[in-house]
């Protein structure tokens, strides 16, 4: 990773420590001294004002990670070189966190060994804060921790372990890798001096990027004798020691792209020689055995391949294959959170969709069995119609059947119907006879009526000429007046006669007009008679034609109905009566 990202880490842990309350801010006293740390371990010049010219504007209270980390970015980091002892650094940052985060009384391992460890969660913990391992990078490091120690990795007890953990959470702190290492869950069986030795050989790979160490002969290049070294190979050289405390180094192998390494034939009673050739000397060395010599050879040219294609070392390039991995997989993740939450809003929608669709199929289905419901009964009372019509087409059928045999018996009465029609006949012409006789006793009284009619007609006329002769008599002088009142007397007792003379004539015209209600009914009796005898010689199949009587002329209207004679027999009266009018008036 990047030295800047390295050392933020190892950074985080100390300003953390020195936040006691937990707030996320630390005093300015406290950030003075760390600052001042930080510039001696890391060989640059500190600059006190500088920091308190940046906090001038907050002069109280304490500062949070954020307020902090642009001082740090431009006072510190971005003045940091790569001539400080980087494990100087990490070992001032160590000394201020753990001293708040670890109880050393409750490890089994020493604080050199929590040490390394700790550095090892740096290495691989998240580029995020608050720093976290994942269970895939504690499964990593605690299988090398095991290969280290000469032990087998169990499966079983770390997926035990991480089903655990899940339940949880997903990731450890660095307390609690140092609590589970110290603790000895995995190293159940092991001693200390090998737990430690097995954290150290782990530390060396992926913190100090020595990718193999072991004690070699050396051929030397002025007296060329043979001496045993303890040889340390990283990605850039091979350097050898006298023994493998390290306490004296006796020189430095350069390797570049240009470098090669090859296997030479045994001479000089050495056995297992290889040849390292670098751009300024060679270099003869022999390996304690064969599988020695071939691990020693093969670690080295990949060294050499590494720098060729300009990669960094195999351990630190599995690290970040593994981050990119997790951040694709993350991102597939969050991808198909994403999809999943869309296919979520999409279902939801398809269930509303599929919930309204339910309703209208079931509305749907409600109206197609109420349709078919109706349907049935349509059905029913069709089905029950065409029963009815069957039946009475039966029936009519039956009455057919009926008709055609009554019809053959009509056959057979056929010669006694033209008797009985000749009978009626004879009947019939009984009938119209007396329909003749009574209109002439209509026509009778009708002129009874008619005569009636005149002299109350002439009654009205003389009693009208009375009036006017009293009007005519009153208007007179007094002396006529008298006169005239004896003969309005006498003309009223005349009056009086000829009231009673109309009265009688109206007795008498009831009388008539009784006669003539009479001859009516008998007419009408005469008229129905011959219209039931018109009805059956019809029904007996038209044999005889009925003579009928003549139509009448219009009829004239009075105030009381119908007259009973004609127009000009009423003018004749009128003249007769004017006549006998007139005769009176003479006679008076």
């Amino acid at each position: 990773m990047a030295l800047r990202d390295e050392l933020l880490k190892s950074i985080w842990h100390a300003f953390t420590a020195l936040d006691l309350d937990q707030s996320g801010k630390v005093s300015k006293s406290q950030l003075k001294v760390l600052s001042h740390n930080l510039c001696t371990v890391l060989r640059i010049p500190h600059d006190p004002v500088a920091l308190e010219e940046h906090f001038k504007d907050d002069d109280e209270g304490p500062v949070s990670t954020q307020g902090y980390m642009p001082y740090l970015n431009r006072f510190i980091l971005d003045k940091v070189t790569d001539n400080f002892d980087r494990q100087d650094f990490h070992k001032m940052c160590w000394t201020l966190c753990s001293r708040k985060n670890l109880d050393q009384s409750q490890i089994l391992i020493s604080n050199d060994d929590a040490f390394k460890i700790w550095c090892i969660f740096n290495f691989l913990s998240e580029d995020r804060y608050p720093l976290i391992m994942v269970t895939e990078e504690i499964e990593y490091f605690l299988r090398k921790l095991t290969e280290a120690m000469g032990g087998s990795w169990v499966e079983e007890r770390f997926e035990d372990y991480k089903l655990q953990l899940n339940s949880k959470q997903q990731s450890l702190s660095a307390w609690q890798l140092l609590s589970l290492v110290g603790s000895g869950h995995f190293s159940k069986g092991i001693d200390r001096q090998t737990l430690s030795m097995g954290i150290t050989e782990v530390y060396q790979e992926l913190i100090l990027d020595v990718l193999k160490q072991g004690y070699m002969m050396k051929k030397g290049h002025k007296r060329k004798n043979w001496t045993e070294r303890w040889f340390v190979l990283k990605p850039g050289s091979i350097s050898y020691y006298v023994g493998e405390d390290l306490a004296e180094k006796k020189g430095d192998i350069l390797l570049d792209g240009g470098c090669s390494v090859e296997p030479l034939q045994d001479k000089e009673g050495k056995k297992c020689l290889f040849l390292i050739k670098s751009s300024q000397k060679s270099f003869e060395i022999s390996a304690s055995d064969k599988k020695k010599k071939q691990e020693w050879i093969q670690a080295i040219q990949t060294c050499v391949s590494l720098l060729r294609e300009g990669r960094p070392a195999l351990h630190r390039e599995t690290r970040q294959k593994r981050r990119e991995l997790r951040l694709k997989h993350q991102a597939e993740q969050d991808e198909l959170e994403r999809r999943m939450k869309e296919l979520q809003t999409a279902n939801e929608a398809k269930q509303l969709e599929l919930e309204n669709m339910r309703k209208a199929l079931e509305e749907a289905a409600a109206n197609a069995t109420e349709e078919e419901k109706r349907r049935l009964e349509t059905q029913t009372e069709l089905q029950n119609r065409y029963q009815m019509e069957l039946e009475r087409e039966k029936m009519v059928r039956q009455e057919m059947e009926e008709q055609m045999a009554q019809k053959s018996t009509e056959l057979e009465q056929y010669l006694q119907r033209v008797h009985e029609l000749e009978d009626m006949y004879n009947q019939l012409e009984a009938a119209l006879e007396n329909e003749r006789r009574a209109r002439q006793d209509e026509e009778t009284v009708r002129k009874l009526q008619a005569r009636l009619l005149e002299e109350e007609a002439m009654k009205r006329a003389e009693l009208e000429q009375i009036h006017l002769r009293q009007q005519h008599a009153i208007s007179e002088t007094q002396a006529e007046k008298e006169e005239l009142e004896k003969e309005r007397l006498a003309k009223e007792s005349a009056l009086q006669a000829a009231m009673q003379q109309l009265e009688q004539l109206e007795q008498e015209r009831q009388g008539a007009l009784e006669k003539y209600q009479t001859v009516v009914k008998k007419l009408e009796d005469a008229t129905n008679n011959t219209r039931t005898w018109k009805h059956k010689v019809a029904e007996h199949e038209g044999l005889l034609r009925l003579i009928q009587p003549g139509g009448k002329g219009q009829q004239k209207m009075t105030n009381w109905g119908p007259a009973a004679f004609s127009d000009l027999e009423l003018n004749l009266r009128e003249k007769k009566w004017q006549e006998r009018k007139n005769q009176e008036a003479q006679a008076q």
